[in-house]
């Protein structure tokens, strides 16, 4: 007994790392567009009249045409992970997101060809949102179906962690990048983040081909439970679990999006350098590996509700701080910003996210369960937020109507909590801890 106890640890150890890293490389192509989005794309593919910011604001259009793709993503990589494994869908949506980055280094820009400089940028943007659509939900479950009830919100967030790195990666190649001469990076500089994913694909696929499928997944596969259209099948058995995944994801997708990719915009809106900006928010991504680790723990012990509607309230209370101490120009305000809302308010809900929603849903409909609630908001939670903030900014040109739009999108999830149960009750977090 021993002795196959140490197997399994040793396996969940493996399932860990391995989504750890290809969540890091899949999520480092797709925050890509978003670096560039705030800080280049509007100059180089959306020229439009004279005032920056509109072209910022096309870029984020573009930013939000992902997102728009992410829910049909979400129904087809559920509906395969579901019938089919999970590790399949995670080959597979690698692939299609490394090459869509890699090509979209190729492009040549709006000077160059046209208006099909924007277009090709575009498609290009919706085949990483079909791939982001399957990506998030079948990391988690491949680590939160092999683990036990009482570690899984610990062990779960490690899987957003590997997400969290990815973004970091994508924030420091940016940042390397500008240390060129500003006529060679806007020449050829900013290509080449982009073009380095072809080495992460091939390094992730390596990685991924080699991972074991999820546990529960095989259970069900042995049993003969599994169900012929899961998508039908979850909004049939379980619309309400559907919709409280939708509204649980509204304050963290939105918010993530606004501090990630808007406040970097905003920054320069306000003459803020780059350089401050980025510093800042790599700091405080970096800071989140530990934080969302904490959290997922703390739900272990206490709940996941309780940690969730922390995060959420915190999202209503950090809205306007946040922006005040932007609004210094003061690096070290800067990074306190970034600290408060990524690191200590955000963390919260990156880290029991996955295990909180995973345990919404049924075996063999929870990837499309997942899959389509958590993708369905990213829509109107995370991929609307940067284009609605940067049109709220060009109106007003006033950080206030954005906090106040952070405010409702915390308030919505909050509401939400409300009618969403606890999955992990007292009872059963005292069974793990005796066991």
């Amino acid at each position: 007994m021993p002795v196959a106890a140490d197997a399994r640890r040793a396996m969940l150890r493996k399932t860990v790392m391995t989504s750890i890293v290809g969540q890091a490389l899949e999520w480092y192509d797709f925050f890509l567009y978003g670096t560039a989005a705030a800080l280049i794309f509007g100059k180089l593919f959306f020229p439009i009249g004279t005032d920056p910011l509109v072209g910022t604001l096309a870029a984020f259009g573009g930013f939000a045409v992902g997102f728009v793709a992410r829910p049909l993503g979400g129904v087809i990589c559920g509906h395969v992970g579901d019938r089919y494994g999970r590790k399949l869908v995670l080959v597979l949506t690698l692939i299609v997101m490394g090459l869509a980055t890699a090509l979209m280094g190729l492009l040549p820009t709006y000077q160059q060809i046209g208006i099909w400089a924007p277009v090709l940028l575009v498609l290009l943007r919706l085949l990483q949102g079909l791939a982001a659509g399957g990506e998030w939900s079948g990391s988690i479950l491949l680590i939160s179906e092999n683990a036990p009830p009482t570690r899984r919100g610990f062990l779960s967030a490690w899987s957003p962690s590997g997400a969290t790195v990815g973004f970091v990666l994508s924030a420091v190649a940016f940042w390397a990048a500008q240390k060129l001469p500003a006529e060679d990076f806007m020449n050829w500089g900013w290509r080449v983040p982009f073009l380095a994913s072809i080495v992460l694909v091939l390094a992730g696929y390596y990685i991924r081909s080699r991972i074991p499928e999820s546990a529960e997944f095989v259970a069900v596969r042995r049993s003969g439970h599994g169900v012929r259209l899961p998508v039908i099948e979850v909004l049939r058995q379980q619309p309400k679990e559907v919709l409280m995944v939708v509204g649980l994801r509204m304050a963290e997708g939105g918010a993530s999006y606004i501090f990630f990719a808007f406040s970097l915009a905003y920054g320069a809106h306000l003459g803020i350098p780059n350089q401050v900006m980025l510093k800042g928010l790599t700091i405080s991504m970096v800071l989140v590996m530990g934080t969302a680790l904490a959290y997922g723990h703390l739900s272990d012990r206490i709940g996941r509700r309780t940690v969730y509607m922390a995060g959420a309230v915190g999202v209503t209370l950090v809205a306007f701080p946040f922006f005040w101490l932007i609004d210094t120009r003061q690096p070290s305000m800067v990074l306190l910003a970034y600290v408060l809302a990524d690191s200590v308010v955000l963390a919260a809900m990156v880290g029991v996210q996955p295990s909180y929603m995973a345990e919404l849903f049924r075996t063999e409909v929870r990837y499309s369960g997942m899959g389509v609630g958590r993708e369905l908001s990213s829509v109107i939670g995370g991929g609307m937020a940067p284009m609605v903030a940067t049109a709220l900014l060009a109106e007003y040109h006033s950080a206030t109507p954005v906090a106040l739009y952070l405010i409702v999108l915390g308030g919505i999830t909050v509401i939400a909590l409300m009618f969403t149960p606890e999955t992990l009750p007292r009872e059963a977090r005292r069974r793990g801890e005796q066991a």
